[in-house]
């Protein structure tokens, strides 16, 4: 299908970044957000090409291709914690000084360490919602869960990222 490769490439030209910086996050390792990224990427032509035009012309590819990447991790590294998720702005600023820099890039690996010891549920939620600016709507769609469970799972993982969660009652 002609017309299923020229979306394909669009949504890889449009998307990849978007679904390698998500692949990153919740990996937490350059080389397995590679393998998730591209396997979303597969998982999503071969999607295409079963999809009548309608389907496609409705789809949101954001929200869309956020979903199968969650499912891709889910599946690819299932009970396996990430070293360190990426922040972004974690890069050093040209702006600042040297201390600064390195002031900054501690306080992002810090968090980054904090963000990939939350238990998956949350740490997705958070993810997708605080550090890929999702909205809970584009969220809950990426993650397959109402809108209510996504909330929740932020909140509760930004409770346990701020050190206000002591209980042992989750995951």
């Amino acid at each position: 299908m002609e017309g299923t490769e020229r979306v394909f490439e669009r949504l890889v030209r449009d998307h990849q970044d978007r679904v390698y910086a998500v692949s990153l996050a919740l990996t937490g390792n350059r080389h397995d957000a590679e393998e998730v990224a591209q396997d979303t990427f597969m998982r999503a032509y071969k999607a295409l090409l079963t999809y009548p035009p309608e389907r496609i012309r409705e789809l949101k590819p954001r929200a869309w291709l956020n979903r199968i990447a969650v499912n891709v991790f889910r599946n690819n590294v299932r009970g396996v914690r990430p070293r360190l998720v990426e922040l972004n702005g974690s890069e050093p600023s040209h702006a600042s000084g040297p201390e600064e820099d390195v002031m900054r890039k501690m306080e992002f690996d810090a968090l980054a360490a904090r963000v990939a010891c939350l238990p998956q549920r949350y740490r997705e939620a958070v993810v997708l919602r605080h550090i890929h600016e999702l909205s809970y709507a584009e969220a809950a769609e990426a993650l397959g869960q109402p809108v209510g469970t996504v909330k929740a799972n932020v909140h509760r993982g930004l409770k346990i990222l701020r050190g206000e969660d002591h209980g042992d009652g989750y995951e």
